[in-house]
């Protein structure tokens, strides 16, 4: 067994790659061979990422509050505690917190032979994060 003390601390998320208050604690990061990368990521009300891709895709698992997530063409989806989300490889997609709650998952991806996990592009609209379904707060 091995135990792997935190000694990273918070990261807030670069206003490059999120709207809104978003805080980053790191699981994993790809080394010796691995190429998987983990973070505990905590949403703020209506806190969003920007729209991007993972080169094998990413899974997120919702542990608190309600969240938002679309890939590009589809509809806003709620998701809540316990709901596991895979967007496919290359997906174009973002996810966030909904207007009125917090929301944390942990976010699972794979890096590339590059060692890039991620593509960044642009910022989520207030207009695209606006078309939330009824009744989500």
């Amino acid at each position: 067994m091995q135990i792997t003390r935190s000694s990273i601390d918070t990261a807030r998320g670069p206003a490059e790659w999120f709207t809104g208050d978003v805080y980053l604690d790191t699981l994993a990061v790809a080394q010796a061979g691995s190429t998987i990368n983990a973070a505990l990521v905590h949403f703020t009300p209506g806190a969003r990422t920007a729209w991007h891709t993972h080169p094998h895709g990413q899974t997120i698992f919702v542990t608190e509050g309600v969240g938002l997530c679309q890939r590009e063409g589809g509809p806003v989806q709620v998701i809540r505690p316990g709901d596991s989300v895979f967007f496919e490889p290359g997906e174009n997609h973002w996810h966030g917190a909904s207007p009125g709650r917090l929301m944390v998952h942990v976010a699972m991806q794979q890096s590339d032979a590059h060692g890039s996990a991620v593509s960044w592009g642009q910022h989520v609209s207030d207009e695209q994060y606006g078309a939330v379904p009824e009744g989500v707060d």
